[in-house]
Formats: structure tokens, C-alpha cells, sequence
């Protein structure tokens, strides 16, 4: 598979803010900084859309996806509520990631901190047909924890 191209506007509370950028080279996500103008503290049980401070064009065909940053969630409790996020190919506006408190102290989201990770993902849109049927299978009807435990 041939590697996107992501087209990236700098908005003027982003600059000097790193691009995203995979840490190691077989990263699957690159980290998001933020571009707060001046320290954000999110409280417990608080929600807010990080500004990253850029725009993206990205292209046909794919989708970027929001993650959250594991270290963050394990030491603060801070997370993606949503995730992953979806951004769509056809969005131009400001990337913004909303992060979630759910730990009990405070945290202080600083300029340029690594805040999420961002896959890049292909995405395949389907077609819809209603039938009167549909074909068995072993599972069937079964639900939530239908397959067992193990």
C-alpha cells in the first residue's frame, strides 16, 4: 500500500507546535501536540476539544483515527471519550482532540504536550440491500458474550 499523503495548514496558535510524528519507526500512530495559547487545567471528570492547532486534507480513501496516549491514561486517567475518534477525508476544519478526566486529580494540559496518538486508517464504504432473510451462521443470534469466556 502506497502512504497517504496528509496536506497540513499551520493555524497561527500552531506555530512553532511540532507536526505529528511517530516515535519509532514501526509506530503505527503518530503523537498530536497541543496548542493551547496558555495552560489548560482539566479537572476530574471534565471534558475538552484540544486545539492542535492545524487543518488536514486527507486524501480519498482513508480516515485518520484519535487515540488515546496509553501513558496518559494510565498515570492520570486521561483519555479519548470517543475513541477512536473519526476524522473524515471530506472535514477541513481545525483537528481537534477532545480529551476526558477520569482521574481524580486535576491535569494540566501544557502547550506542546503529546496529548493523542493519530492512525491513519483506509476506509471501505458499503452498500445496503434489505433481504428477508439473512444467511445462518454457528453464533446466529447470540449477543454479548455469546462466544464464551476463555
Amino acid at each position: 500500500m502506497s502512504q497517504p499523503r496528509i496536506q497540513v495548514v499551520l493555524l497561527p496558535h500552531g506555530e512553532g507546535i511540532e507536526l505529528p510524528q511517530y516515535q519509532t519507526a514501526l509506530s503505527a500512530g503518530c503523537d498530536v501536540r497541543a496548542a493551547v495559547t496558555e495552560p489548560y487545567v482539566l479537572g476530574p471528570g471534565e471534558r475538552y476539544p484540544v486545539p492542535a492547532g492545524f487543518r488536514i486534507a486527507i486524501p480519498a480513501g482513508f480516515e485518520v483515527q484519535i487515540r488515546p496516549r496509553s501513558g496518559l491514561a494510565l498515570r492520570h486517567g486521561v483519555t479519548v471519550p470517543n475513541a477512536p475518534g473519526t476524522i473524515d477525508a471530506d472535514y477541513r476544519g481545525e483537528l481537534k482532540i477532545l480529551l476526558a478526566n477520569y482521574g481524580s486529580e486535576p491535569f494540566v494540559i501544557e502547550r506542546g504536550a503529546r496529548i493523542a496518538q493519530m492512525v491513519i486508517a483506509p476506509v471501505v464504504q458499503a452498500t445496503f440491500a434489505v433481504v428477508a432473510e439473512l444467511d445462518d451462521t454457528e453464533r446466529g443470534h447470540g449477543g454479548f458474550g455469546s462466544t464464551g469466556v476463555a
